[in-house]
Order: C-alpha cells, then sequence, then structure tokens
C-alpha cells in the first residue's frame, strides 16, 4: 500500500511539469472579455454560388420565326454576350437557342433574363421591345387565347382580330401608347410585354374588344385609366 501511495504522489507530482501553458505576447491577442474579430470573405461569384455548375437555358424557336432569328441574330447575340455575359448558340439540329452561364458572369439572374428576352422574340416581339427585358427587373410576358374570353367559331372570331387590331393596326397601337405596353396578336393568340399593372389595363381592354365593345368606348375608357395613372405618378 506504502508503494502504491509513493507512486500517487509521483504521479501528483508529475502531472503539472507534463502541462504546458503558452503565454500570449501584449497587443497580438484579442482583450479578456472581448469576442474575436469577425472574418472578412470575399464575395461569392456567380459560378461559385452554384457550386461551379454550369447552368443552361434552352429555347424553342417555331418554324415561322427562323429567318427574322436569322436576320436579328447579331442584335440577340451582342447583348446576351458583351453585357450579360452569357454564351448563346443556335443548335440547328435540335431547332433550340441554347443559354449557357460562364465564369465571369456576373449575376446567376443573367441566365433567366436572356432566356426570357429570347423567348420574348419567339413569340413575335421586335428586338428593340423585348430588349427591355434585359434591362428592367418589373417586365413581363402575358399570353392568353381569344377562346379563353369567349368561345368564337367562323367568321365571329375574325371579326373579334378585325376588332382588336384595328384598321390597320390602329387600335393595337392606341391600346400599347396608353398603357405603356407592346401587344402581339398571332392569329388567336395574345401576348402583352409590360409591368404587371399595365399588363393588366391592357389585358381589360383587349377582352373588352373580344367580347364585342366597339373601339370608341374602348378609347374613352383607356383614357381615363391613363389619366389616373398620370395622376398616381
Amino acid at each position: 500500500m506504502a508503494d502504491l501511495g509513493g507512486v500517487i504522489k509521483m504521479q501528483s507530482g508529475e502531472a503539472p511539469a507534463s502541462m504546458e501553458v503558452e503565454a500570449i505576447p501584449n497587443g497580438s491577442g484579442t482583450q479578456s472579455g472581448s469576442l474575436p474579430s469577425k472574418p472578412k470573405f470575399e464575395p461569392l461569384k456567380a459560378h461559385e454560388m452554384s457550386d461551379g455548375r454550369v447552368q443552361f437555358r434552352k429555347v424553342s424557336v417555331p418554324p415561322h420565326r427562323y429567318s427574322p432569328l436569322k436576320k436579328a441574330w447579331m442584335e440577340i447575340y451582342t447583348p446576351i454576350y458583351e453585357q450579360m455575359k452569357i454564351d448563346i448558340r443556335m443548335n440547328l439540329k435540335a431547332r433550340k437557342v441554347e443559354l449557357k452561364t460562364r465564369p465571369d458572369t456576373p449575376d446567376i439572374s443573367n441566365l433567366q433574363k436572356c432566356a426570357d428576352f429570347v423567348h420574348a422574340f419567339m413569340l413575335g416581339f421586335d428586338v428593340i421591345d423585348a430588349i427591355a427585358l434585359l434591362r428592367l427587373d418589373e417586365l413581363y410576358v402575358e399570353s392568353f387565347e381569344i377562346k379563353d374570353v369567349k368561345t368564337l367559331r367562323g367568321e365571329h372570331l375574325s371579326r373579334a382580330i378585325g376588332r382588336l387590331s384595328g384598321k390597320g393596326g390602329k387600335t393595337k397601337f392606341a391600346i400599347e401608347n396608353a398603357t405603356k405596353t407592346r401587344v402581339v396578336i398571332a392569329d388567336t393568340k395574345i401576348h402583352i410585354l409590360g409591368s404587371f399593372q399595365n399588363i393588366k389595363i391592357a389585358r381589360d381592354s383587349l377582352c373588352s374588344l373580344i367580347l364585342g365593345s366597339p373601339a370608341g368606348k374602348v378609347y374613352s375608357k383607356l383614357r381615363q385609366v391613363s389619366a389616373r395613372l398620370a395622376e398616381r405618378f
């Protein structure tokens, strides 16, 4: 027992010698009681946010938009490649416009903006109008068909399309100018490009025309709405 007690005493005597205490020089550490300084990280780049994965978007090209796409290709390619920093190519086999992010893409949302821009062109909007989708965040494209508003057939449908566009497109231009939107009438499909509030006003006017309202009545209503909008802003 005496030997065991001696061993215990030796171990307890050696314990403080085996523990090393490192002294922190004055000024290099933080003050006692204060938190350590926050780490500073560089902001993540767009390709780092997606773990370095390349993201793709594909936009189908309808047959009737082949020729316009060929003519306006450089007008579409230049802002997408040079300003938005997104790769773009035309896949002739699949008949799709393909978009892809690059390591130097400044914002990951640019890919979706470019896809919306190309899609708007495929719907029939001019490049000058569709390019606003790249520059402004609050723009949308809304599409609906005449049959969604009222089921029309034969000559009734033809007359409704005629009422929408007016003589020489006069009614369509009046709605576009009053509501600050762009309207494309492609057979029985209608596409509207603009802000949420303006799309609603243009859609209400177009629906009134489909349901049979005369153009004069729609014009007077548009004047009232546009005057109210001008007062608000």
